[in-house]
């Protein structure tokens, strides 16, 4: 009874407040909401973390090739001794795949060893590397934003997923960036 009591008043003093600030209580939240606010906080919007876009911004193609040399060898190696751009091409191969799924086309043929995704980058196409990215990203979302409830429901493990994927490759990013001293405190990540 006293914790019912307790959640009343809490529930009846947020309705006071978000009255007399004049802001109206934000939607609750839905299945499309949170998987694009998932996509978009690694692709375009900084939230909880630095997205793909910051991450990439601004790096020549040469720095886009740089790959951090290993402190321990083969037993300690750094990023998995990757490169910005050869991280940015895994991610562009396997963002592009999950949109043909989406899209019920088939993706390009997977690779017999997922180290390819990473060792076909080619330092002169850098610019156009993250600019596909961008654009199925993109392309990602607008299928999110606009798919019946039923097709959201089909998605939603796989977005997740895509996501948490995404993330994690933006931290390899930030750090590599951050070894290479081109990374800038200022763009969201400052230790």
């Amino acid at each position: 009874m006293r914790i019912r009591l307790t959640l009343l008043l809490l529930l009846a003093s947020a309705t006071v407040a978000s009255a007399q600030t004049g802001k109206p209580a934000a939607p609750p939240p839905t299945l499309r909401s949170i998987l694009l606010s998932q996509l978009r906080s690694t692709h375009t919007e900084e939230e909880w973390c630095v997205p793909v876009n910051i991450a990439v911004a601004g790096l020549t193609p040469e720095q886009a090739k740089w790959i951090p040399k290993s402190e321990g060898g083969a037993r300690n190696p750094a990023p998995a001794d990757h490169s910005v751009g050869m991280i940015t091409n895994h991610l562009l191969f396997w963002n592009a795949e999950s949109l043909a799924k989406m899209k019920g086309e088939k993706g390009a043929p997977l690779p017999g060893d997922n180290k390819e995704t990473f060792n076909d980058f080619d330092a002169s196409t850098w610019p156009s590397t993250a600019a596909k990215l961008d654009a199925v990203l993109t392309e990602m979302e607008h299928l999110v934003a606009t798919a019946d409830d039923a097709q959201l429901a089909k998605w939603a493990d796989s977005i997740a997923h895509i996501s948490a994927h995404n993330a994690y490759h933006v931290g390899q990013i930030i750090y590599i960036r951050k070894l290479q001293g081109t990374w800038d405190p200022d763009k969201g990540v400052k230790q």
